[in-house]
C-alpha cells in the first residue's frame, strides 16, 4: 500500500451533504442514479452519479446524509457533469454501501 503525507489528506475535502433529488440514470453503463446533494450555504447543491442501485431504492435516498469528496474537478459522465464523488464501500458481492454519518451533522460539515 502506498503511503501519503498528512498534507495530501488535508487537501481532500470530504463533506457531509443531504440528498435532495434522485433520478434514474438509464444512459449509465452500469445501473446508477443521478443525485443532487445539498452541502449547505458555502457549497450549495452539487450533482453526482452513484452506482448504488443494488442496495438503495430512489425513495429511501432523498433526505439521507452522505459523505462526498467535493474538491475533485467536475467530470463528464454521459449527459451529467458530476461535481462531487459520493463515497461508499464495496461489499464482497460488489454492491456499494454508502459511507454516511451515523448521527445528523450540518450539511457542509468537513470530515475531521
Amino acid at each position: 500500500m502506498e503511503t501519503i503525507e498528512w498534507g495530501d489528506f488535508e487537501r481532500v475535502q470530504i463533506r457531509a451533504g443531504t440528498i435532495v433529488e434522485v433520478e434514474d440514470f438509464p444512459q449509465a453503463r452500469r445501473p446508477a442514479y443521478k443525485l443532487r446533494v445539498d452541502f449547505g450555504a458555502e457549497l450549495g447543491v452539487l450533482k453526482s452519479s452513484a452506482q448504488i442501485t443494488d442496495l438503495y431504492a430512489r425513495e429511501e435516498l432523498e433526505g439521507r446524509q452522505v459523505l462526498a469528496v467535493v474538491n475533485f474537478p467536475a467530470k463528464q459522465i454521459g449527459p451529467i457533469r458530476s461535481e462531487c464523488l459520493v463515497t461508499g464501500l464495496h461489499r464482497e458481492d460488489g454492491a456499494v454501501v454508502l459511507a454516511v454519518p451515523d448521527k445528523p451533522v450540518p450539511d457542509g460539515a468537513r470530515l475531521a
